[in-house]
């Protein structure tokens, strides 16, 4: 059937409609009273029946718009074959949705003329084997269309005046995919244009089914091929730059359709407000932004298990299937500069901001590929950047298993506090593991035992107390470039005879001799107790 300017036309003036098939009318108790049988167009029982029109005119034709199914008794075509092809031929140019043959005196039996055409265009046509009052079937059928129209338009309006309260409420994005999805009784995803998951809301058993073969699924849902896959595009000022879908929608389709497009204005609407909305690629990347960071959140948390966020990941674009993932975290004043560098050098990988200057990043490298090596020139590539020199990459070991990412990620985080607060952070290595921090690293794990923080009270209690606060860091950097008295003075940028007296005012506040090895290391374990519980 061919799509002409005019039948675009009439698809999108509302193509929310709600609509019968020709096999619901079908089944009608009504319908079933006068013995319908399928001649024709069997395979198209599917098609929606906007409206039922009920025409004896040969030229029936002309007086339609599309999606009605046609009642005739064929009154006037009984004896012209020519006039019985050119009513199908016609109705189908018109886009009905299926014709209706009341048998009679017209036609005793189903016209073959007819039933031939009808076959050719892929027309539904239907004969009737007893009499049957069309008005009847007419004021059945539309009462039936009313009444899911109504309903259809109700459930819109509800679900657009709850988003909107959301939004009003200052909800998070989060929120409103879950009332969605609550309404829907199906999963709801997100994706960009290339059908990556951005994001995803419902019963999450559901989800996941959802997500394990995403790519193909998605893609027949896009091809039409996908029963009850409901799309709504997402975009603004004419730039697309995603859709949602309503996964396995088991209502009626109209209603899903007004639900679709409620939540896509409600979510365009969010993102506008939040600032995101004046761009598509910028509204994209954002959402690209949350999806990885709420993966990465749940893998470093293990608020979810990382076999059941193994779906997710591969939604999202990240490659998992034979892989090697390296476990990064970034302590960065610029949070979305590692996600730019990933992209620049082609690496395949995430990255997103946990809190404040964290961010995390896993790498997804095929197994023949040296990880140490591209890690550090990622590193390398990500401090040359401007305002750069002093971040600090951590980096955990590579892990052949999926499941042993969030520890190896919370290993990283680990090295990454140990070592950002330190002197030798001014300059530290390209990658920095867990080897590297030494005891630094051994205090922060130990930080939260109570004995350690009475230990570190207890050994800094002068200085702690006392009303020279500017001690401290003085203390810190002679500690930590092992007692370098002159590179301690030129950090502080202090003489050394005053850097000397600063050192004595130290020992007398807290009771020790800092050339004694013991004694300074005492302090040096209690300093970085004390720096690892502030931090």
């Amino acid at each position: 059937m061919t799509t002409t300017p005019e039948t675009s036309a009439r698809q999108s003036r509302e193509p929310w409609e709600p609509a019968l098939s020709v096999r619901q009318v079908l089944g009608l108790e009504r319908v079933q009273a006068g013995q319908p049988e399928v001649v024709a167009g069997a395979h198209r029982l599917d098609r929606p029946v906007r409206w039922v029109h009920v025409a004896e005119a040969a030229d029936v034709g002309v007086m339609l718009s599309g999606g009605e199914m046609v009642l005739t008794t064929g009154v006037l075509l009984a004896g012209d074959e020519d006039k019985q092809g050119e009513y199908v031929r016609s109705l189908d140019r018109a886009e009905a949705a299926a014709l209706v043959l009341g048998l009679g005196r017209a036609f005793p039996a189903p016209p073959e003329v007819m039933r031939r055409a009808a076959e050719r265009c892929g027309l539904p046509m239907v004969v009737l084997h007893r009499p049957f009052p069309f008005a009847e079937l007419t004021e059945e059928v539309q009462s039936r269309l009313l009444r899911r129209k109504y309903a259809a338009v109700s459930l819109s309006e509800a679900v657009r005046t709850e988003l909107t309260g959301l939004i009003t409420a200052g909800a998070p994005v989060q929120r409103l995919l879950d009332e969605v999805a609550r309404h829907a009784g199906c999963p709801v995803v997100v994706t960009n244009l290339a059908h990556r998951v951005l994001a995803t809301a419902g019963e999450r058993a559901a989800v996941d089914d959802v997500l394990r073969d995403w790519e193909r699924i998605a893609r027949q849902a896009g091809a039409g091929s996908a029963d009850g896959w409901i799309r709504a595009e997402l975009g603004c000022r004419g730039e697309r730059w995603g859709r949602l879908v309503l996964c396995g929608y088991g209502g009626d389709r109209a209603a899903g359709r007004l639900l679709a497009d409620r939540a896509a204005e409600a979510l365009v609407l969010h993102r506008m407000l939040a600032g995101d909305g004046t761009h598509g690629g910028a509204s994209a990347g954002s959402w690209e932004e949350q999806s990885a960071r709420s993966l990465l959140t749940d893998l470093v948390t293990g608020a979810v298990p990382a076999r059941q966020l193994l779906p997710r990941a591969r939604a999202a674009g990240l490659p998992v299937n034979r892989r090697v993932f390296v476990p990064l975290v970034v302590r960065e004043r610029e949070p979305d500069r590692p996600a730019r560098v990933l992209r620049r050098l082609g690496l395949p990988g995430i990255a997103a901001r946990l809190a404040d200057d964290h961010v995390a990043v896993l790498l997804s490298l095929a197994p023949d590929q040296d990880a140490r090596a591209l890690t550090a020139h990622f590193a390398t590539r990500l401090r040359a950047e401007p305002d750069a020199a002093h971040t600090v990459v951590a980096a955990a070991d590579a892990r052949a298993d999926w499941t042993d990412v969030p520890a190896g990620l919370r290993e990283a985080q680990h090295v990454a506090d140990a070592v950002a607060d330190s002197a030798t952070a001014l300059d530290p290595p390209p990658v920095v593991r867990l080897r590297d921090i030494h005891l630094r690293g051994l205090v922060r794990l130990l930080r939260d035992d109570p004995h350690v923080q009475s230990f570190a009270e207890r050994e800094l209690d002068g200085l702690l107390r006392g009303p020279d606060q500017d001690l401290l860091p003085v203390l810190r950097t002679y500690l930590a470039t092992g007692r370098n008295k002159s590179r301690t003075a030129q950090l502080h940028h202090v003489s050394r005879p005053a850097l000397y007296r600063r050192l004595e005012a130290i020992q007398g506040r807290l009771g020790v001799d800092l050339d004694d090895f013991e004694q300074a290391a005492s302090v040096h374990i209690a300093l970085l107790a004390h720096d690892a519980q502030q931090g």
